[in-house]
């Protein structure tokens, strides 16, 4: 009788398997009279939107000798170098049909000579570049607008970890591809740089040509740009992050209406509160932004503000490490005004303190041979690196430090081996120097010496 149940029961599941491999087979167009769920309704709205962007840059080849200041100026080399053709695609954003606005990756466009845009309906057009913003990842470029169909942005301070949502794009040049997933986490930061990071992390398939794409939710609104993945292997691992929509429409507005962004700042440095340092400054917890160093003569300074301090709320925005303290200050005009919450010795202080312009310094006004450079203070990119000094913003084609090998980009750390830190500092070494000049130089994480004779 057993062994006659097993043959039974064996019979059964057969019956049963191949049942289902039929259902599976016909899966059935509804249900209880009600249609499966699918996302083509949505994506036959959206896709239209997406287009893929390709781009052309001629590069200078040269031998990296010839980034040394010291090595050109000792063997009197000729700035000599051939020209190739380099190509790059990803992905872009209609956000405004009727003045074709664009938005896309920083990265995607970055000193491209030549953008064009294709739509999926089979047309291409050349692009003109409005403006970009490195510190974000973004960028703005307009198209004709002719029969386009912009994207609406969602507002994503509604966003929850879970919701589902579709990343749209063009991964590595295949055409524009739909892929889903759900938000994996909020307020992911680290990846290095960028400025100011406040990714979306998804699951949805993200690869390279993805970049500047969109991620919708199921509503067909735009909640973010897809901007990087994490991957050890250069494919897809299921951890990609966006940039939200609602950065991306601050730094859209101030591209399209100046062509970059212009940030201020409080003149504060800031590093994390963590729980170690919580006890020693009498903080329960270790939420904020520990207050390291402050601009002389900046709106913290004038306030009051202290190193020491600990930013724990900006107007009604909550602070719980560095990354949000310059988040928020990132996303405020010149001039704004506002309120700060911060502790001093366990005694929570408050003080109103206005957006002030980054300081700037011509090179005219320190010395005849530092003539056609723009220098400023440190963004956050280098404070995180621990890097101190003066960053060349500027420098004119043909001037003394440029035909010295100085380069745009150039971060001054030191002047006849005294560090700077800060203009003040570079100012106050320049003055008391009347000969030769000697520059210490950090460039790509690499160290030069120029001399300005």
């Amino acid at each position: 009788m057993k062994s006659e149940a097993k043959h039974i029961r064996a019979l059964l599941i057969l019956a049963l398997a191949m049942f289902s491999v039929q259902a599976m087979a016909v899966l059935p167009v509804a249900v209880d009279g009600e249609p499966l769920p699918s996302l083509a309704p949505v994506l036959k709205e959206v896709t239209p939107s997406v287009v893929n962007v390709y781009t052309q840059t001629r590069v200078r080849v040269r031998s990296p000798l010839l980034d040394d200041p010291i090595f050109r100026r000792f063997f009197n080399v000729p700035e000599t170098s051939r020209e190739r053709i380099s190509q790059s695609l990803g992905s872009g954003v209609i956000v405004d049909a009727e003045k074709g606005y664009v938005l896309t990756n920083n990265h995607v466009i970055a000193r491209a000579d030549e953008i064009a845009v294709g739509l999926k309906d089979g047309r291409s057009m050349q692009a003109k570049l409005i403006g970009t913003d490195p510190d974000t990842d973004l960028a703005v470029i307009q198209i004709p607008a002719e029969d386009l169909t912009a994207l609406p942005l969602a507002d994503t301070s509604e966003l929850q970890v879970g919701d589902f949502v579709v990343a749209v794009g063009n991964p590595f040049g295949l055409g524009q591809t739909v892929t889903s997933g759900i938000v994996s986490a909020l307020g992911r930061t680290g990846l290095r740089g960028l400025e100011f990071q406040n990714f979306i992390q998804t699951d949805a398939s993200i690869n390279p040509g993805n970049s500047g794409g969109a991620l919708i939710n199921l509503r067909g609104e735009l909640v973010g740009i897809n901007s990087a993945i994490f991957t050890p292997s250069g494919g897809n691992v299921g951890i990609g992050f966006a940039i939200p929509a609602s950065m991306a429409q601050y730094v859209m507005n101030q591209l399209i209406r100046f062509g970059e962004v212009r940030r201020g700042t409080l003149g504060l440095y800031v590093q994390d509160m963590t729980a170690e340092l919580a006890g020693a400054f009498a903080m329960d917890t270790g939420h904020g932004a520990l207050v390291a160093e402050l601009a002389e003569g900046s709106a913290a300074d004038d306030a009051g503000l202290q190193p020491g301090d600990v930013i724990v709320r900006m107007a009604d925005r909550k602070i719980n490490d560095a990354q949000d303290f310059y988040n928020a200050e990132g996303g405020l005009a010149l001039g704004e005004s506002l309120q700060i919450e911060y502790s001093r010795e366990g005694k929570v202080r408050h003080a109103a303190l206005v957006i002030q312009a980054v300081p700037k310094l011509d090179g005219a006004e320190l010395d005849h041979r530092f003539a056609g450079a723009l220098f400023t203070e440190l963004g956050v990119r280098h404070k995180q690196d621990n890097v101190s000094g003066v960053l060349l913003e500027e420098l004119e084609p043909r001037s003394r430090l440029d035909r010295e090998g100085l380069a745009i980009g150039d971060v001054i750390t030191g002047v006849n081996r005294q560090r700077v830190h800060n203009l003040g500092d570079f100012t106050r070494e320049l003055e008391s120097r009347h000969g030769s000049i000697v520059l210490q130089i950090r460039r790509k994480g690499r160290a030069y010496i120029a001399r300005i004779d």
